[in-house]
């Protein structure tokens, strides 16, 4: 009897451990399972409400113009679009920016996609989108006629982190966000975007005579 009673604690000893390790492999492979992250990852400003977007610029989508007169000149159909909360700092993403303002459409993608930084790729897909939305939702005609009007990038959040240094020190990471904001025109691009007009030698000396007759003379009438 005392021989049954032994193998019996030994079998149950043997379940019980079993148990224990199945529970435990169990658990550790949830945890492994459970989706990490980040600080800096933007789906943390994406689907917090602390983090707010902004939604001004797509306002100007929903404008209702009045209807135009007779002989005059025809308006041209624009869409806006942009990406928010963005991984990137905005100083860089300033100089692509301005890089594909004043471009066509096909003729900004073709720069981006020779263009080995992530705010080109950033770039290439707002514009395709916009191109895109221009075209199924704001009936233009023709999607290769159109041209980058707008074109900047503004600041968004700035996420404080730390950061460990040598004996107990801490210092400060900022993880910098920013929205890109795009305006495509219909239409062809202008030849001179950024450069004013060349202007003739008269019109240079109306203007030099204008400023002759605004200038002050002091101790004078």
């Amino acid at each position: 009897m005392q021989n049954i009673r032994q193998c019996v604690k030994q079998l149950a000893s043997y379940s019980k451990s079993a148990i224990n390790k199945t529970s435990i492999l169990s658990s550790a492979t949830n945890f492994a399972q459970t989706p990490t992250c980040n600080v800096h990852l933007s789906a943390i400003c994406r689907f917090n409400s602390k983090y707010k977007t902004p939604t001004r610029f797509l306002d100007y989508n929903k404008t209702i113009f009045p209807p135009q007169k007779l002989g005059e000149e025809r308006r041209p159909a624009y869409v806006c679009h942009m990406k928010a909360n963005i991984k990137y700092s905005p100083k860089k993403m300033l100089y692509i920016a301005s890089f594909v303002r004043g471009m066509s459409v096909d003729e900004a993608v073709k720069q981006l996609s020779f263009m080995y930084r992530k705010g080109a790729e950033i770039a290439k897909e707002v514009i395709l989108e916009a191109q895109r939305l221009a075209v199924e939702e704001h009936n233009i005609e023709f999607k290769s006629n159109l041209w980058v009007a707008e074109s900047f990038s503004t600041k968004g959040v700035v996420i404080k982190g730390m950061r460990r240094h040598a004996r107990a020190r801490m210092g400060i990471v900022h993880y910098r966000y920013c929205h890109y904001f795009v305006r495509l025109e219909e239409g062809s691009p202008p030849k001179h975007y950024y450069l004013p007009y060349p202007k003739t030698g008269e019109e240079l000396l109306n203007d030099w005579m204008k400023q002759l007759h605004m200038r002050k003379i002091p101790n004078s009438l």
